[in-house]
């Protein structure tokens, strides 16, 4: 019987037949033993050639498949993981920079970074400094300089251990912008690989370029642009051949040699640089001897300041909004620098001696355009406007009679300015006196505290803490009467907030640093909708804040233009500040000493409100008040109007500008000092220094 390799069911398919029982051939098919398929197969009997095909031919057939798509996979990981862009981003410490509103730099947080430099256009001794030391041959090869890594390994050997490297220029940016420091050859393989990529998709300069753009060079500086302006207070193409040489020198170990804390070291790294400049070809001897050591700036050059108040607070924000910073990133920020040096110069003209001051200046939006935390940064970065938790007087009245304003009040209505006691707490006046029914206007512009303790319990504790919280303040508020004169603690930068929302005629106003506004979440959106005044409320709540500035404890804030604010003054006058607004800027001022301890004489209406008072009149550009001129010949219809509009009886303070004019009984004219600046010169009245009946509360002195 015949076999028949195509019967799956044939004892002998696949089978070698054995020598005493060939096949027989089947028509002009002949059996044949298939060496590939190692099976019996019929076929013309002038094909047995295809038995001949090696076996050896199978493998390499599929090495050079398995090659192609390795080098295809290859080239796909190189272009995803290791873009060319990425050159040009040195893996360094993460670094932020943030200007101010106009986009000029005014503070860096991390590394400094310098601008990409084009090696074409350097002058060629800075280009073969940095050839002379790190790769001789960088124009001749293709990444990788087989010549150089047996140099280094003669040398290595020859001194018992690792003293010279072979790494190109070019393995040296693959390290530098693509891969991490380890030593293995894992490493080492990929280095080479990308170098090779580089060199076949950029020229020559533009890997040199890329190279002293990313290289780093010690004291945090990266790049040659920065390196040359750190040391030496130059740019790259101004180097002399000393400068490029030891700049050359400090890459192999920048944080070793770096001159300006191994001058010496540096210099000596520097004749070998030359040396090898020399030996290279790049100098002549004469050349090479008329190299001098060089000299380093002896001060650290003028840099961005890597402190500051307003950068300390922006700071957490700007990096959230800045996401992952691998290198360096700028951020927007919304400080106006003129308004910020005008702010600093204010306070420091301020003549205080052992307190501290912090300032705010805002937009009505909630745009923080300045800021002072201290007298001095450098002593005590404590930001006193952001960090500092204190009482803030009478200043807290703004929420109380904001109540007042939305339960039906007018400025017009009135409250009594009698002696009060609530539940056992028995408030005073600063000043000891008490005029009985006063309209709401005059109890805000003399502060009066029986009057905002009345107020309080007249619409309720919950009622002030609402307009608290509608405006802002976020601190615990206590469920008490004494809320009114400013027992909670709240930060100078939320107060100042609350009264911008005045400003702005809609509530909250949350005070920002960016100048981008980051989208926000729907929960946001439903929560912080913005609300608006209604028309009476505001207008009386602006006609309450000037009579502040004009007629009450807040004359030293007088301006030419219309002005809007409130003073504070806490018990022993331990705090005093001075919050309002004019045009376009809201500003608070603080001033205190850090360990609470009290100032004898300092009044809100005092020092705060000069210092407020000068910073808007150089802020907006506007004269100050003229000195009032008293006239021998007085109207005595004017100062029956004066005495009218007060609400006074005869006999009572008058108030001008600057000056206290009072009428005698015989009708006469009494011109004198400013009442609030006598009693800052000698101290708080005595009954300021008597014990309380009851709790302790703010104090506000007129």
């Amino acid at each position: 019987m015949r076999p028949d390799p195509f019967n799956p069911n044939d004892p002998f398919r696949g089978e070698r037949p054995p020598p005493d029982r060939p096949f027989e051939p089947i028509g002009d098919a002949s059996p044949y033993y298939d060496e590939n398929d190692e099976r019996w197969s019929f076929g013309p009997v002038d094909e047995p050639a295809r038995r001949r095909r090696p076996a050896w031919g199978k493998w390499l057939v599929r090495g050079l498949g398995a090659g192609i798509v390795l080098l295809v996979v290859a080239i796909i990981w190189l272009a995803v993981t290791a873009p060319l862009s990425r050159s040009l981003q040195p893996p360094t410490p993460p670094s932020i920079t943030l200007t101010d509103d106009d986009g000029q730099p005014i503070a860096r947080r991390g590394a400094i970074i310098g601008k990409p430099v084009d090696a074409a256009t350097l002058p060629p001794h800075v280009r073969e400094a940095f050839m002379a030391i790190e790769d001789r041959r960088f124009y001749s090869h293709w990444g990788i300089d087989p010549r150089g890594i047996l140099r280094a390994l003669v040398h290595n050997l020859g001194s018992g251990g690792v003293r010279e490297g072979g790494s190109t220029i070019t393995q040296q940016l693959a390290k530098n912008a693509f891969l991490d420091s380890d030593r293995t050859a894992g490493r080492k393989i990929r280095e080479a690989m990308i170098a090779f990529w580089l060199e076949a998709w950029l020229t020559k300069d533009e890997i040199l370029s890329r190279y002293l753009s990313n290289v780093y060079f010690g004291d945090n500086v990266y790049g040659i642009d920065a390196a040359a302006k750190h040391y030496f207070g130059r740019t790259p193409k101004t180097l002399n051949i000393g400068q490029a040489a030891m700049l050359a020198g400090l890459v192999k170990a920048p944080s070793r040699l770096a001159p300006t804390s191994n001058l010496a070291g540096a210099r000596k790294r520097q004749a070998v640089v030359v040396a090898a400049m020399e030996d290279a070809g790049f100098l002549t001897k004469a050349e090479a001897d008329a190299v001098r050591p060089q000299r380093v700036l002896a001060q650290r050059p003028e840099t961005l300041p890597s402190g500051t108040y307003f950068a300390d607070w922006v700071l957490p924000e700007a990096r959230d909004q800045a996401g992952e910073i691998k290198t360096e990133a700028t951020v927007r920020t919304t400080l106006d620098r003129r308004l910020q040096r005008l702010a600093e110069r204010t306070v420091r003209r301020a003549g205080l001696r052992q307190a501290q001051v912090a300032l705010v200046a805002m937009r009505p939006d909630g745009r923080v355009v300045a800021m002072v935390g201290g007298k001095d940064y450098a002593k005590s970065p404590f930001n006193r406007a952001t960090q500092a938790r204190r009482q803030p007087g009478s200043a807290f009245k703004l929420f109380v009679y904001l109540a007042a304003l939305r339960s039906g009040l007018t400025p017009d209505s009135t409250v009594e300015d009698r002696p009060v006691d609530i539940a056992g707490w028995k408030p005073r006046n600063s000043d000891g006196r008490y005029l009985g029914d006063i309209t709401l206007r005059q109890a805000f512009a003399r502060s009066s505290n029986v009057a905002a303790a009345r107020l309080t319990q007249q619409v309720g504790v919950r009622a002030v803490i609402k307009a608290a919280r509608d405006l802002g303040i976020s601190t615990p508020i206590a469920n008490e009467a004494t809320i009114g004169l400013g027992t909670s603690t709240v930060s100078l930068l939320e107060l100042t907030a609350a009264y911008a929302a005045i400003a702005n005629e809609s509530y909250p106003v949350q005070p920002r640093g960016l100048a981008d506004v980051r989208d926000k979440s729907w929960y946001q959106s439903l929560t912080d909708r913005p609300q608006g005044f209604s028309a009476s409320v505001h207008d009386g709540m602006l006609d309450l804040l000037g009579s502040s500035i004009r007629s009450g404890t807040g004359r030293e804030a007088l301006l030419t233009v219309d002005a809007y604010g409130k003073t504070g003054t806490t018990q022993d006058a331990r705090d005093a500040l001075f919050v309002g607004f004019a045009r376009d800027l809201v500003v608070g001022v603080w001033v205190g000493n850090d360990d609470n301890t009290p100032n004898p004489g300092l009044s809100g209406g005092g020092v705060p409100a000069r210092i407020w008072r000068d910073f808007m009149q150089s802020a907006l550009d506007i004269a100050p008040v003229p000195a009032p001129v008293v006239e021998e010949a007085v109207d005595e219809n004017v100062i029956d109007a004066n005495v009218m509009e007060s609400g006074d009886p005869v006999g009572d303070l008058i108030q001008g500008m600057g000056v206290d004019m009072r009428l005698g009984e015989d009708g006469s004219l009494i011109v004198g000092p400013t009442r609030g600046r006598r009693d800052e010169e000698r101290g708080p009245p005595p009954e300021d220094r008597r014990p309380r009946d009851g709790p302790e509360e703010p104090d506000e002195d007129f």
